[in-house]
């Protein structure tokens, strides 16, 4: 069975759209077709409910996309205003009702209600916006949104701020009503820049990378809290260049970490130990520059990695034990920044 993959691709470093490759059974990547539309397409989810993949149009006037794929190729069901600076980061909740964006310019978050025939955004959204700044003065000179995503109890929506150095909780169990106030889930270490947040299938514990600090922070996840228990380096020991994390992700079982660090160019797999510590086993070449974000393929025992200034995709087997072995050839492709796969 052939798998599609979905590609966003950044604008002003030469991408063309939203690409649609083909996984072939031998394990081959060709070009399908391209949405020219679904320009900067930085992060997007798929809704099986709506069968509408939603895409952020990461751009100064943000906007949120709703496409379906057919038989004809592509429709764009919708568009909206994100009504925030720069959307990175889209989530939608367990009963795809909701969806959530994170605008990084604004340092805001948008909450929609989606229409429950046809699963169009309503505008307007809620808006939260939050206040701080950090010590790193050219990325944190005020707040930026990185990441947004539902608590797996589906009670909380978390907002993780780069630039603010934190990571907001707002309650948002309440059917169609407005988000509660917000509260301080984690004060992250002054300069260390929280991108994204995912949390564990099975235990209440939650991973955070942080983009600035290359550091991986394993949280307790309890009523809209999250506690430091260890925090550890991205980057392999004796490493003292110039490096910034990137994606974050665990696979199906929870029982490997994976993340992009962009400098030293690779990709850190981690293994638990215990509830509270990880093992990196391994920190292997990206095979181009700036390793932005990937996609696992579990059932296919792959990761597809986008090179943003590289330019390329390349693809890695996953081993038995969830390490990475490098398939030889690079895939050129210019702007890619997203690898997606349906519910993936």
């Amino acid at each position: 069975m052939s798998v599609d993959l979905l590609v966003g691709t950044d604008a002003s470093i030469g991408g063309t759209g939203l690409h649609r490759l083909r996984l072939s059974n031998d394990g081959s990547l060709r070009r399908d077709e391209v949405l020219a539309v679904a320009r900067n397409a930085s992060f997007a989810t798929y809704s099986p409910r709506h069968d509408l993949y939603y895409l952020v149009d990461e751009q100064a006037d943000g906007a949120l996309g709703a496409y379906r794929a057919g038989a004809d190729g592509w429709q764009q069901v919708a568009q909206v205003a994100t009504y925030g600076a720069d959307p990175c980061y889209v989530a939608l909740n367990a009963a795809e009702d909701r969806l959530a964006v994170a605008n990084y310019g604004s340092g805001s978050i948008a909450l929609f209600r989606l229409d429950s025939s046809s699963g169009r955004p309503l505008a307007p959204p809620q808006i939260r916006h939050h206040a701080g700044s950090g010590p790193v003065a050219d990325r944190q000179e005020g707040p930026h949104a990185h990441c947004v995503c539902f608590a797996p109890d589906q009670r909380w929506l978390y907002h993780v701020d780069l630039g603010a150095d934190a990571i907001m909780a707002y309650r948002a169990d309440r059917r169609d009503g407005p988000l509660g106030p917000g509260q301080r889930a984690y004060d992250a270490p002054p300069g260390s820049g929280p991108r994204h947040l995912v949390f564990h299938p099975s235990h209440p514990l939650a991973l955070l990378v942080s983009e600035l600090a290359n550091t991986l922070t394993i949280l307790a996840v309890g009523d809209g809290m999250l506690t430091p228990l260890r925090t550890l380096s991205t980057l392999p020991e004796g490493f003292t260049g110039e490096s910034i994390a990137g994606h974050l992700s665990l696979d199906r079982r929870g029982e490997r970490a994976y993340v992009t660090n962009r400098g030293h160019d690779s990709i850190a797999v981690f293994a638990w130990k215990s509830d509270t510590d990880l093992d990196m086993l391994q920190a292997i070449p990206s095979g181009g520059a700036s390793p932005r974000a990937f996609a696992l393929l579990g059932a296919e025992r792959l990761l597809v990695l986008a090179n943003e200034d590289g330019g390329n995709l390349t693809l890695f087997d996953l081993r038995p034990d969830g390490t990475l072995a490098a398939r030889p050839a690079a895939i050129p492709l210019p702007g890619a920044v997203f690898p997606f796969v349906p519910g993936r």
